[in-house]
């Protein structure tokens, strides 16, 4: 989502003003002295009203006058994109998944598209999804931009937190293959996904 606003907040006796950010799957709010993060998942009411978003965490309650935009962000909070439409996932994809061992996630992608190669990647892919868990496995990149139609996509799915597999060292190997970085995604709890296309020039 990435929606940003400047606002005032109200969290218990503190009202302040600062950045309120929402994200795929959490609210967050910094200003002053108050950081806050709220998973979607966490809240127990969510409510727009005169154009103050309020939603009810585990921490209690927190209000943002966001204007106009408190409507659209309680709409996304209690309507969040699935994982797919997150991943631009499209009936009449090739797709080629490579060293992903998320078996829910292939039956959920095999039953969206066209066709869905696991374990080989098939030419003129209109999606390739990489599973990497370590910088080495990175290698492979260029390898598979090969395979890519000119306006596809490479997803590099990867465990979140994890020194040995760095968002610095995914973008570099993405940008030494000759892609550009354009998306990254919350793939699940455990993962996150980068997006990379071929560069418009080269295309």
């Amino acid at each position: 989502m990435g929606a940003e606003a400047v606002c005032t907040a109200r969290f218990k006796k503190i009202r302040t003003s600062g950045k309120a950010r929402l994200e795929t799957e959490v609210l967050h709010f910094r200003g002053g002295d108050l950081r806050l993060a709220i998973p979607f998942k966490q809240m127990k009411a969510i409510t727009a009203r005169g154009g103050t978003l309020t939603v009810v965490g585990p921490d209690g309650r927190v209000a943002l006058d966001l204007g106009p935009a408190a409507a659209k962000w309680a709409d996304k909070i209690q309507h969040p994109p699935s994982r797919l439409h997150k991943l631009g996932a499209r009936p009449e994809w090739r797709a080629s998944a490579i060293g992903l061992d998320d078996a829910a996630f292939l039956k959920e992608l095999k039953r969206a598209v066209a066709l869905l190669s696991i374990g080989r990647v098939v030419k003129e892919s209109d999606a390739i999804f990489l599973g990497a868990t370590n910088a080495a496995q990175l290698d492979r990149i260029a390898t598979l931009k090969a395979s890519l139609k000119p306006n596809g996509a490479l997803w590099v799915i990867r465990p979140k937190g994890r020194p040995e597999i760095s968002e610095s060292a995914v973008m570099a190997a993405g940008k030494m293959a000759g892609l550009v970085d354009v998306k990254v995604v919350s793939f699940s709890p455990t993962h996150t996904a980068e997006k990379f296309v071929i560069r418009v020039a080269d295309r």
